[in-house]
């Protein structure tokens, strides 16, 4: 994780690896490969910085097995261990860094509400107010960045508009989240 407890690219792509054999249950190599690649894809688009963390290295380091006994050849049958458990769990706790245009957080965020059913209450409702909170801190950077320049020539202002939009879409989106957990 970085210094500020948010995921690295490596340990988002953990998350869904992790997340995915919880929510689905146990998953043929072939299957889980493809299904993380497909939601990582769509999500950021093709990246480099995604592509590295192997299911050979989750396996390795004792948070999936093969639950066939099969190793990893022959597109084993695969499950999250114990320490699996207490990783994705980790994962699903860490900190959400404010909005960057490498697609990061999106993923993350993205990841944290696709797999939220998977805490206990108390801490999906943590989880959710963090959400609500980035976003805020967010509205109000935007907020003092079109301040600071509402008087330059061109079209800035007009496009941190649209951002603001956009940002108070989603802290009312995770308001009423919040309210229905």
């Amino acid at each position: 994780m970085y210094r500020d407890n948010s995921l690295m690219p490596k340990e988002a792509v953990r998350l869904a690896v992790l997340g995915t054999l919880m929510q689905n249950g146990a998953m043929r190599y072939a299957d889980l490969a493809s299904a993380v690649r497909h939601f990582l894809d769509r999500i950021v688009g093709p990246s480099l910085d995604l592509m590295g963390t192997s299911l050979e290295m989750l396996r390795y380091e004792g948070l999936i097995e093969a639950l066939d006994g099969s190793g990893m050849e022959d597109n084993a049958l695969l499950g999250p261990t114990a320490a699996g458990r207490l990783e994705f769990d980790t994962l699903m706790r860490a900190n959400v860094r404010a909005p960057s245009a490498d697609g990061l957080n999106k993923l993350v965020i993205a990841l944290k509400l696709r797999f939220l059913h998977l805490l206990d209450a108390e801490t999906q409702r943590e989880q959710v107010d963090t959400l609500l909170i980035l976003h805020e801190t967010e509205m109000a950077r935007l907020a003092d960045l079109k301040r600071h320049h509402s008087d330059d020539p061109g079209v800035l202002a007009s496009w941190l508009d649209h951002d603001l939009q956009q940002t108070q879409a989603r802290i009312a989106w995770f308001t009423d989240l919040l309210n229905r957990l």
